[in-house]
């Protein structure tokens, strides 16, 4: 009796297995778990897995099947059938094709997906027309010749992989490490060739940034070649995953070190770019470009990173503009400074070594920042101005003035004879038309009034220096002539004085100054202005 108990237990087992998976094309789940169920070794009914085939039928049914299945394979992509969804009705509204349709791997192979079709889900037409042209893509020439010609031992395994695989990729390792010291001469000479074709000239520099650039851009065509030859040999999917999952690690992060080398190269030509203007501002802008540009380079590669293990790139994309937008609301002073750095590079109100007058600050230009510009005073004293307020003052640039104005007045003493002022005011007017530093087509020397304790002579003057210090010296060189001519003219400057009247006292005299007025005199002095 137990063993007739125990035969009927085991055969109604054996028939609930056999009926636990039937081919089943309700929806996209069932249609992708009955093709890939029945194409595997210890369940392999390839007539069922033909199934799937829409308008297909027999041996050329099953041969479409089996060959979507090894595209699949060959290219490690293995697929989760928690994300598969269940639903008969399912609808793609993810960006492609709309309609009742679903995409295996959008973004690895978007060639490949299932539509509903009178009730069912069956794999495209569209696919199905491209199923030979997508396996001679991924599996090269001579995958089917290999396979011909490997000896029966060859297929003995050892940890999932037979020994002709072992074989192959002993041979793959060795080719591309014979690749890599080729590719590098190569590439570096390329790389040479283009950077001279598009700035006409080198350095050290830039050298050293195209053999920094060189190896990534070898490894990345190492990993191109790995990738297309990998499937030859035909290993488990397991194992196809993780190799390809590993070598797209590597892609995407030789990738962004590529493109972090090659800021540098393009910082490297701008940085001698700027050096050949004489607009400071632009050296003080490569280095915060190099910053920004690397920056955007590391977070689109962390990006790429996260959908390499299965994170939605939509999903990432939202994610970062989500908390991009709580991160400048977090910082919005951050946010606008950064605005108003950008803004201060593109209307350039000012360069590096300006003096400038904004609000109550007054200084020289020393360095421009992501978030605040640096000005000295005359005291030496540092102000740090936000660029966010800097960007919206007014700002008075003194380093743009065509030429630096100097106004003053002359005072003469009020008992200085009229000759003797015009004598003056005409050797004055020459001095200037000869200073080296002045301008001597526009200066003003005139009689202009009657100040409280002198006769005033304005003094209008424009150096052609724009250095401050130099303006100083040019101030000084002007005054030393004034001063001679002065002496030698016997003219005297006047000072702040109250002058009492006592000639009226007894036995005092009041002091009278004599000028010499002689015409031959006044006129020896004036012209020998010209040979001092």
């Amino acid at each position: 009796m137990k063993k007739i108990t125990l035969f009927f237990l085991l055969l109604s087992a054996t028939l609930i297995a056999q009926k636990k998976v039937k081919v089943d094309l309700s929806n996209p789940n069932a249609t992708i778990y009955t093709h890939l169920y029945f194409l595997q070794p210890d369940s392999y009914h390839p007539e069922k897995a033909a199934a799937v085939i829409y308008d297909k039928e027999g041996e050329d049914a099953q041969k479409i099947a089996i060959k979507l299945k090894k595209i699949l394979d060959g290219k490690g992509l293995k697929v989760d059938f928690s994300k598969v969804p269940t639903s008969n009705t399912f609808s793609d509204t993810t960006g492609f094709k709309p309609g009742n349709r679903y995409v295996l791997f959008p973004y690895q192979m978007p060639e490949i997906f299932l539509e509903k079709i009178e009730g069912s889900w069956y794999y495209s037409p569209n696919t199905v027309e491209k199923v030979d042209l997508l396996y001679k893509s991924v599996y090269p020439w001579f995958t089917e010749t290999i396979q011909q010609i490997i000896p029966e031992f060859g297929h003995k395994k050892f940890l999932k992989i037979e020994l002709w695989q072992y074989l192959g990729i002993i041979i793959l390792a060795l080719l591309c490490t014979a690749l890599f010291y080729v590719l590098k001469k190569v590439v570096y000479f390329t790389l040479r060739k283009i950077q001279y074709w598009i700035v006409h000239k080198s350095n050290e520099k830039i050298n050293a940034s195209l053999k920094k650039l060189t190896r990534p851009i070898v490894l990345l065509i190492l990993s191109w070649f790995i990738k297309a030859l990998l499937p030859s040999l035909q290993l488990d999917l397991d194992i196809n995953t993780v190799i390809f999952l590993v070598l797209n690690i590597m892609v995407t992060v030789f990738w962004i070190y590529v493109f972090l080398k090659l800021v540098q190269v393009v910082m490297s030509v701008y940085a001698d770019y700027a050096e050949s203007t004489h607009y400071k501002l632009d050296d003080q802008l490569a280095p915060i470009l190099d910053n920004f540009l690397s920056g955007i380079v590391v977070f689109i590669g962390i990006l790429k990173l996260l959908t390499l293990f299965g994170v939605e790139p939509f999903t990432v994309i939202a994610g970062a503009s989500i908390g991009g937008l709580a991160v400048a609301l977090a910082s919005q002073d951050t946010v606008k400074n950064l605005i108003g750095t950008v803004m201060i590079f593109v209307d350039k109100p000012f360069h590096i070594g300006d003096w400038i007058e904004a609000g109550e600050v007054v200084g020289t230009v020393e360095t421009v920042g992501f978030r605040s510009t640096r000005v000295r005073a005359a005291d030496t004293s540092i102000y740090q101005i936000p660029n966010s307020r800097l960007s919206e003052m007014v700002v008075n640039n003194k380093g743009l003035r065509a030429f630096r104005r100097y106004t003053t007045n002359l005072g003469l003493r009020y008992d200085t004879p009229p000759e003797l002022i015009e004598a003056f005011v005409k050797g004055v007017r020459k001095i200037i038309d000869l200073h080296p530093a002045t301008r001597n087509d526009a200066f003003n020397v005139e009689f202009t009034g009657f100040g409280d304790s002198a006769l005033l002579i304005l003094l209008n003057v424009y150096f052609v220096e724009l250095d401050w210090n130099k303006e100083q010296e040019s101030k000084h060189s002007l005054h030393i002539k004034i001063l001679k001519l002065a002496s030698e003219l016997g003219v005297d400057f006047a000072f702040p004085s109250t002058t009492v009247m006592i000639e009226q006292f007894p036995e005092k005299k009041g002091l009278n100054t004599t000028y010499n007025l002689e015409n031959d005199r006044i006129n020896r002095v004036i012209d020998d202005l010209g040979e001092k």
